[in-house]
């Protein structure tokens, strides 16, 4: 529990291949907050922290490998209080798709991120951090209740659709050309 007897966090701990030491570095600085808090993170992310921080991490899979969808999935059920994603914005990542629908769920579900130290200090540094802090939950009613096409049945009359045998109307004019300024010069 934290220090003023709330539950602890749930946090997950992402970091790709060039960002992992830079992970790892933040939450050696951060273990006094982190050892009160639950920590997920992907599957070689999870093993480095666990072997450098000397506690559990919950493993998923590895991120290429369907991790970070197994985070996101983690996240719209709502087990996910905090992301740390330190990602490589100047290495291509096979799983880009994957990358962009963790963060995009993160965003939807209005889980705090950090994508980078500087963020993850200010993040973790913040008073609400250590409070009741009780994040707005996005209401998707609206969203859920929307009416689909295929939620109306079509219409079904007995008529067959009207058919007209004449032809479309055909001119041999050709279409006029728009007013240009010359043109309204020369006139």
């Amino acid at each position: 529990m934290t220090p003023d007897g709330s539950q602890p966090l749930r946090i997950a701990l992402v970091a790709h291949d060039n960002k992992k030491r830079d992970l790892v570095e933040w939450a050696r600085y951060n273990l006094a907050f982190l050892a009160r808090h639950e920590l997920w993170a992907t599957g070689t992310t999870g093993s480095l922290l666990e072997r450098e921080l000397g506690r559990e991490v919950s493993k998923l899979q590895s991120g290429p490998l369907g991790g970070d969808q197994q985070l996101g999935a983690l996240i719209a059920e709502g087990k996910v209080d905090f992301l740390v994603f330190f990602w490589d914005p100047l290495e291509p990542q096979p799983h880009d798709p994957d990358v962009k629908a963790l963060l995009r769920l993160a965003v939807v579900w209005n889980i705090p991120i950090a994508c980078n130290r500087a963020t993850a200090d200010f993040m973790v540094s913040s008073p609400l951090m250590e409070s009741s802090y009780e994040r707005a939950q996005p209401d998707y009613e609206t969203y859920l209740g929307r009416a689909l096409e295929t939620d109306a049945p079509p219409e079904v009359t007995d008529a067959p659709p009207e058919v007209t045998d004449a032809p479309p109307e055909v001119t041999d004019a050709p279409p006029e050309a728009p007013e240009t300024p010359s043109a309204r010069a020369e006139a």
